[in-house]
């Protein structure tokens, strides 16, 4: 049983000119779950994700919220999406605090609200002890970690990551796994793309591997295991990418 759909993609076809980026993608995402895509470069893990944001429209298609479709509300769609992208998004010169007192004004938030979901944030990413310094004084961990942070603080039901422990160091790729979990106790919903296999296999309740525009394969890691025989989901990724 994997309870309540949340998410549920439908005949979702994508092309730029004449790439097609994404083929036919029909799955759903449920309530409380982790869920990982894997997929090489150029898979169309990416653009699945700017698809889910909002940030580019399908060719075909569509994807369902919470009920809401990408296409036709993308507004309503926004309000229960946290993004957390590839690339940082901060105001260097300015304090962690400072950065995510602007971005909470940007959300509507004030006031002893406000106050309360910053602190809040900065607690889930480890970061209160540094919340007065400079962005430019962190290391790409710490910005990194700031970034999800940002995108926590309209308190989002959905949290979509992409590639977010990609170069980070040691510490920092604990602390932000630390917190996918905790938000998975919370009842939140990751959606979570990454290259590292391990990650993958530790964190997600379910896992989609995506090779040039189509799902070969969606299930639990053992699924997937018991499916193809396969010790490993390298093992298996690998068996579709050649």
């Amino acid at each position: 049983m994997h309870g309540e759909k949340l998410i549920e993609i439908r005949g979702l076809k994508k092309n730029f000119g004449k790439l097609l980026a994404l083929d036919n993608l029909n799955f759903d995402i449920y309530r409380g779950e982790i869920f990982g895509l894997l997929g090489p470069n150029g898979a169309g893990k990416s653009t699945f994700i700017s698809i889910l944001t909002t940030i580019c429209k399908p060719t075909s298609g569509d994807v369902f919220i919470k009920g809401f479709s990408v296409k036709r509300q993308p507004d309503k769609v926004k309000r229960s999406i946290g993004f957390v992208p590839q690339d940082i998004a901060l105001y260097t010169m300015l304090s962690g605090h400072d950065n995510l007192n602007f971005w909470a004004g940007i959300y509507g938030l004030s006031g002893r609200l406000k106050k309360e979901r910053i602190k809040k944030v900065l607690s889930i990413v480890r970061l209160e002890d540094r919340a007065k310094d400079r962005v430019e004084e962190y290391s790409g961990g710490m910005k990194r970690r700031l970034n999800i942070a940002v995108a926590l603080l309209h308190h989002p039901e959905i949290l979509v990551m992409d590639e977010p422990t990609v170069g980070v160091d040691i510490q920092s790729r604990k602390y932000i796994l630390d917190a996918v979990k905790g938000l998975k106790e919370e009842g939140r919903t990751v959606i979570f793309t990454s290259h590292y296999i391990d990650e993958m296999e530790s964190l997600c309740d379910r896992i989609a591997l995506i090779n040039k525009g189509k799902i070969e394969a969606i299930g639990t890691v053992d699924e997937l295991r018991n499916k193809y025989g396969m010790k490993t989901i390298e093992d298996i990724m690998l068996k579709f990418i050649e």
